[in-house]
């Protein structure tokens, strides 16, 4: 059953000690990227760079798609194509079952969210384990990541540590960070000495080169792929950036504009197996050429994950990732999905303010909150808004389009509002506006009213 974003957001809402620490926990967040910019003078020349350098790969995306692909397969690197999630999960369960693999290590990976792998080879008896630390703490709670850099960043440490008692074993009402981290860490050792094949996202991928770089801040991905014999990295194809130099801009955006760190602790490069393992990269489309192809959202391809547009976001502050029921959440999931599912995700672009701040925070210059209008009409155009808001939007329009009719609604709503009962004016099934407002005075008389009183008295 699908359930709207305002139905999901009431849920989380209802628990306003969480909101407000959510809501402040992600505001520090983006403060420390404001600190973070602020350092570097150049900071906007690189986002411009960044933007002009995501719209030419985009531009020649099937040409540096070609050379990426050669020069991997060049490498020693087994390339594989997929034209959906569905294609994605079965090359990967392909190629575990060529080796007979029964327990795979995985560090972070959107892409892999976004098929939905971890059920899918559980379902064929393979043992998955995500070794970010995050990812792990959602895995044992059989929950989805909620942002797309910090997935538990829902959960208290209150919450880890009870998690953490019923999965590892730690003392039931332990919380202190350090402890528990140092159970996490032991108990993953184990996970990565065992895994027969690591998993892998993708944060750029170099057609110069055929080069995969992950960026991760536990090393995590390092560990999985030395230790295990197959390495399979899967990537969506708008990864891509063209040479080598390019890197050091978007590594520069990246880990400032997520978490205000200088960098990310450790990018990894991968170019070619290591002596005796095998390396596969899998190129997945699931929807991004039917998004290159509107010109009105192609820009949100340029996306590089950083979560900053989250992190400023009022309504994602205060209503959870979990609320936008996609594997991106915040405003570019909300540009995102109705690209996979406009039905499923008609209400996401209404999760916005508009006011522009995820725009104006955004490293690679995609213009989000524009976007999100655009896919506003789009939906009303395709006939996907609720009959509620489809018909009040065309009474309103009536209303605003005659002069006469808006001042007789205005004088009606002025004096009913005088009149009427606190109780009734501010019933919540007649006026969900005023939950949690006080409803404004009414004004003696409208705006256009006491410019002609003024106009007649030679003070206008």
């Amino acid at each position: 059953m699908n359930h709207s974003h305002p139905e999901l957001a009431e849920q989380f809402v209802k628990d306003a000690e969480r909101t407000t620490w959510h809501d402040e926990t992600l505001w520090f967040v983006r403060q420390k990227r404001d600190r973070s910019i602020y350092a570097i003078p150049e900071f906007q020349e690189l986002r411009e760079l960044a933007s002009q350098i995501k719209n030419h790969t985009l531009s020649r995306l099937h040409t540096y798609l070609t050379q990426f692909e050669e020069a991997a397969r060049a490498n020693g690197v087994q390339v594989h194509w997929a034209a959906n999630a569905e294609e994605h999960n079965a090359i990967v369960l392909n190629i575990l079952r060529k080796h007979g693999a029964e327990r795979i290590v995985k560090s972070k990976s959107m892409l892999t969210e976004e098929c939905h792998l971890n059920p899918y080879l559980l379902q064929h008896g393979i043992q998955v384990v995500d070794t970010d630390l995050g990812e792990r703490i959602i895995q044992f709670r059989n929950e989805p990541p909620s942002h797309v850099v910090l997935p538990a960043i829902h959960l208290k440490k209150e919450d880890v540590g009870e998690t953490f008692h019923l999965h590892l074993g730690t003392l039931k009402g332990e919380k202190d960070p350090q402890t528990l981290t140092e159970a996490a860490r032991l108990h993953l050792r184990t996970k990565f000495v065992s895994g027969q094949v690591a998993i892998s996202g993708v944060n750029f991928a170099v057609a110069e080169t055929g080069s995969v770089v992950v960026c991760t801040n536990e090393g995590n991905a390092d560990l999985g792929v030395t230790l295990a014999k197959v390495h399979i990295a899967c990537m969506g194809i708008e990864k891509l950036i063209p040479r080598l130099t390019d890197l050091g801009v978007f590594t520069r955006l990246l880990a400032r504009s997520a978490t205000g760190q200088p960098v990310t602790t450790y990018t990894s490069h991968y170019t070619k197996p290591g002596p005796g393992k095998e390396m596969h990269i899998v190129i997945v489309d699931n929807g991004r050429t039917k998004q290159l192809g509107r010109p009105d959202f192609r820009a949100s391809l340029k996306c590089i994950r950083c979560g900053a547009c989250m992190n400023t976001c009022p309504v994602y502050r205060r209503s959870g990732g979990h609320s936008y029921d996609f594997t991106i959440p915040g405003p570019i999931g909300a540009i995102l999905s109705p690209n996979i599912d406009m039905h499923k995700h008609k209400s996401l672009p209404f999760a916005s303010t508009l006011c522009g701040s995820c725009t104006d925070v955004c490293p690679v210059k995609i213009d989000i909150h524009t976007q999100l209008y655009k896919w506003r009409q789009v939906i009303g155009e395709n006939n996907e808004l609720p009959a509620s808001k489809k018909w009040s939007m065309k009474l309103l329009s009536r209303v605003l389009s005659s002069p006469g009719v808006y001042g007789w609604g205005g004088k009606v709503a002025r004096e009913s509002l005088r009149l009427l009962p606190h109780g009734f004016t501010h019933a919540k099934a007649l006026n969900p506006w005023a939950k949690a407002r006080e409803m404004p005075a009414p004004p003696k008389q409208s705006f256009r009213e006491w410019y002609e009183q003024q106009n007649s008295n030679g003070k206008a």
